[in-house]
């Protein structure tokens, strides 16, 4: 799929400030409302008629729910419970939680009240660290991965929610501790805000709060918005004064050095979203195999060969994820180690990730489930996939090692590209025939790779040239 050149330019760079941990999320009530939770104006349309007014005919919606407090006397009680009401209906995280919670995302600001970002944080096995009160900033849940900032309050203390205009007006004292946090983020960190409309009015309050900082020192921000689309207007007339308005309001959201990324629909996001975790998940390399023999080379060889691999890979700035296989995990660490230590201010320990396989069973699950769990997670977090050697001892006997087919499997099942190294032999070679039996059904549009993959199922090639094909491979996948 082809992008404009805005949108392309900021997969990039977003791309590379998840590499660096630098990219942070600014949630609005859109996030929501594809789950199936009320729209503001939905949410206020009952309060709008109980003080005699039509929610279809108000912009204001912050002064809209002062008016209803005032007409009760200073009570919140009506609105409070419209939010109970609506938002603790259960509602399951949108395929847009969901990509965004698998990517290395550590910080969450948002201004919904629900729930949703945390489930799919926590159903992508991540530590949960909430913040939606002052007195939270203080403290922090130990071994956290992500923080979610919910800063207008949580379902679970709606009487605290900030909802009317007075609540707005004096959140620079009430949460004085929330703007510092936000302020300093936004010069740390880059920003993708989703979720908000140029109608939602938490966007003009949050607007405001962005400056409450030095703003020409905070980074470079991006926010998705809807182009405005004729087939919604009565009339021309009313079509491009909204045009122009919208034009004018991206404009001045530079002043917040915010970038309006335009879609024409809204299922465009999701799209670019799965394009940003392709493109960072193709920066993480898995290697699978184990082996207990290694054909035509001898041990040592075959090690320095995986050694040498690892260490390229590091070298090149990707991540290696690898399971600790038998005879290939131990030189697969020293391989990466290696890289790192000799450049320690280039390369980083976090480039290696790797998972020793449970191997006892000490609950209820059996270890053969474990393990596919286990591969299932591992893999989710690669883009590439190598193959080499893979064999075992079974009652004495040497067979191929059926978990590296597994593995290979579950990398189809995934969309992570393959690349079997058939030379080493065993249950690799059986996965680069098959591969080459049907190129096109695992490398579409990727008729470059075949002959690539031909080479390295080559008897005669030497392991030098096997890591400098799959460098020259890797390099191409992330072009």
């Amino acid at each position: 799929m082809s992008y404009s050149r805005e949108i392309e330019a900021f997969i990039r760079h977003y791309v590379s400030e998840l590499q660096e941990n630098n990219a942070a999320i600014f949630a609005g009530a859109g996030m929501s409302k594809s789950a199936g939770y009320v729209s503001w104006p939905e949410l206020l349309r009952e309060i709008a008629e109980e003080v005699g007014l039509n929610v279809d005919k108000e912009h204001d919606l912050i002064s809209l729910a002062q008016f209803h407090v005032n007409e009760k006397g200073g009570n919140p009680a009506g609105i409070i419970r419209k939010i109970l009401t609506e938002f603790s209906q259960h509602a399951e995280a949108t395929i847009n939680h969901e990509i965004l919670a698998r990517l290395p995302i550590a910080t969450y600001w948002t201004t919904n009240y629900d729930k949703l970002i945390e489930q799919g944080l926590i159903k992508a096995f991540k530590i949960v660290d909430i913040k939606h009160n002052a007195e939270q900033l203080t403290w922090n849940k130990p071994k956290r991965d992500v923080v979610v900032y919910k800063m207008h309050g949580d379902i679970d203390d709606p009487t605290n929610a900030i909802l009317t205009k007075h609540q707005y007006e004096n959140y620079y004292r009430t949460h004085e501790d929330f703007i510092t946090t936000l302020s300093s983020d936004l010069i740390s960190k880059t920003f993708l805000f989703i979720g908000f409309s140029f109608t939602d009015p938490n966007l003009d309050y949050v607007l405001s709060r962005l400056n409450t900082g030095n703003a020409k020192h905070n980074r470079d921000h991006y926010c998705f918005i809807r182009k405005q689309n004729k087939a919604d207007f009565p009339d021309e007339e009313l079509y491009k004064y909204a045009l122009r308005k919208q034009e004018l309001m991206i404009s001045d959201l530079k002043r917040y050095k915010i970038q309006a990324l335009l879609v024409d629909e809204y299922s465009e996001i999701t799209k670019i979203l799965l394009e940003i975790e392709r493109r960072f998940r193709k920066k993480t390399i898995f290697i699978s195999g184990s082996a207990e023999e290694y054909g035509s080379l001898d041990r040592n060889e075959a090690q320095k060969f995986i050694h040498s691999l690892s260490k390229a890979l590091i070298s090149a700035d990707f991540r290696v994820v690898n399971g600790f296989g038998w005879g290939v995990g131990s030189a697969v660490i020293n391989g990466a180690l290696e890289a790192v230590y000799e450049k320690p201010n280039k390369h980083s320990e976090d480039q290696l990730i790797v998972k020793p396989f449970p191997q006892f069973e000490t609950g209820d699950k059996k270890l053969p489930d474990l393990w596919h769990e286990y591969r299932q997670r591992m893999i989710s977090l690669a883009g590439v996939a190598i193959f080499v050697f893979g064999n075992k001892l079974k009652e004495g006997k040497l067979v191929d090692a059926d978990g590296v087919m597994k593995e290979f499997d579950i990398a189809i099942e995934q969309n992570v590209i393959p690349i079997p190294v058939g030379a080493t032999g065993y249950i690799t070679k059986e996965i680069a025939i098959k591969i080459l039996s049907e190129p096109a059904k695992y490398y579409p549009s990727m008729d470059w790779l075949i002959p690539l993959i031909e080479k390295l199922n080559s008897d005669s090639i030497t392991p030098r040239e096997i890591v400098e094909i799959i460098n020259q491979i890797i390099q191409k996948i992330n072009k």
